[in-house]
């Protein structure tokens, strides 16, 4: 459905919370066509990530850890995007 979803499991060390959030939050904008969060999506759009979260976290958390890692390094864990992430709180 959407090939910027990372996978999560296999992740060594798995999965942070952040990162399970950050995919259902892409996840909630490819299914609901919401680019841009207004006053008038904001509700259902965040309660939509809240769930998709909660449902992927305990999926993870159920499923066995036999795969192996993923072969691309999850957006959240690049040297790249974590510096623009220091840089944007440091403002």
């Amino acid at each position: 459905m959407c090939r910027n979803i990372t996978v999560l499991r296999g992740l060594q060390p798995a999965a942070t919370a952040e990162e399970i959030e950050a995919a259902a939050r892409q996840y909630v904008r490819k299914v609901s066509g919401v680019q841009t969060v207004t006053d008038t999506t904001r509700e259902a759009f965040e309660e939509a990530v809240a769930e998709v979260t909660a449902a992927t976290t305990k999926l993870l958390a159920t499923l066995p850890d036999r795969r192996q890692p993923p072969a691309t390094v999850p957006p959240l864990r690049r040297p790249e995007v974590q510096a623009r992430l220091k840089a944007k709180a440091a403002k």
